[in-house]
């Protein structure tokens, strides 16, 4: 759902550009005030688990593909505003050092995937958790939060496509909304069996601030961390699907694909996610995935400790969880 310099006209980028600084700026303002020092390196875990699961474009119907965006998952994990922030982080890192989505566009596409997907998320899988209690309705709100999430992003972008005068409203929503509510679907499936896999194996990282992780399980927690998102690298990113994205299928189906920027704004040598000089295609995306990785990491990792509390006992900072 990465939206591409050339879709959106200038009006558009600065007014999404205008409300993603606004809504992350107020993240910022509710996570200084709201997360604990324990959460600072799982934020940046959960950043670059979510970039390297990003790489990872599974099939859907008629040829085309999607990808986790990762609200929902950041939501119940970590809660809405380190959400916002951890998913900004993945796409500000896609679009200097990928080119992966226009930098012209980066507002519409923080807007959508890093503020709208969440709160959506946050949304309903708060109103659900009143009457799902269980471990059970945990899996299910997260579920359904992650499938509203997706479409609600796509709505999103279908609107600043035909605010833009890209592509008509009547033609733009039924075909965004209509992909991703296929793609949500895999968005579905992969934050529950996430979700539930955690709950087998790491339990404590559904605790609150009122319980927090004790240090040596945030150690075990990063171990585990690092070694599954390997995993992800070296046995799944090579194998990703090369269908077109739900957005560049719908961009091909009604005709604007041609509008798409051909030149990145800004040239990088791991645009198109592949580490230059590097003979085997897989290596060379396994390579980039971890670069990517490791700077993601960093990026949410120093930035939440820039603003965490520093003077709070963190058994007295609520993390915003649920």
């Amino acid at each position: 759902m990465h939206i591409p310099d050339g879709f959106l006209d200038a009006r558009t980028a600065i007014t999404t550009g205008a409300l993603s600084v606004g809504g992350v700026s107020a993240a910022l303002r509710h996570a200084s005030r709201h997360i604990n020092s324990r959460q600072i390196p799982l934020i940046g875990l959960m950043a670059a688990f979510i970039f390297v699961a990003q790489m990872i474009n599974f099939p859907v119907a008629g040829g085309t593909s999607g990808h986790l965006v990762g609200g929902a998952l950041a939501v119940v994990l970590l809660g809405p505003s380190a959400a916002i922030i951890v998913i900004t982080c993945v796409l500000l890192i896609q679009a200097f050092i990928f080119a992966d989505g226009g930098l012209l566009a980066l507002g519409a596409n923080v807007l959508n995937m890093a503020i709208v997907a969440p709160i959506f998320a946050y949304a309903v899988y708060a109103l659900l958790r009143r009457w799902l209690r269980d471990e059970r309705g945990l899996l299910v709100s997260a579920s359904v939060a992650a499938w509203v999430s997706t479409v609600a992003a796509s709505i999103f972008c279908a609107g600043e496509l035909a605010l833009s005068g890209t592509v008509a409203w009547n033609l733009a929503f039924p075909a965004m909304a209509g992909v991703h509510s296929l793609i949500g679907i895999g968005e579905s499936l992969i934050t529950m069996l996430v979700l539930a896999a955690i709950g087998r194996t790491r339990p404590e990282l559904f605790r609150t601030a009122k319980n927090p992780v004790a240090n040596r399980e945030l150690r075990v927690l990063l171990v585990y961390g690092i070694v599954v998102i390997l995993a992800l690298l070296i046995l799944v990113v090579p194998f990703a699907s090369t269908f077109p994205d739900g957005l560049n299928r719908v961009a091909q189906t009604l005709g604007f694909d041609y509008k798409a920027a051909t030149q990145p704004t800004v040239s990088t040598p791991l645009q198109g996610y592949s580490l230059p000089g590097v003979g085997s295609p897989a290596v060379a995306s396994i390579l980039a995935g971890l670069v990517g990785a490791a700077v993601v990491f960093a990026l949410s990792f120093f930035l939440a400790r820039a603003i965490a509390p520093k003077q709070k006992n963190d058994s007295a900072v609520s993390t915003g969880q649920f």
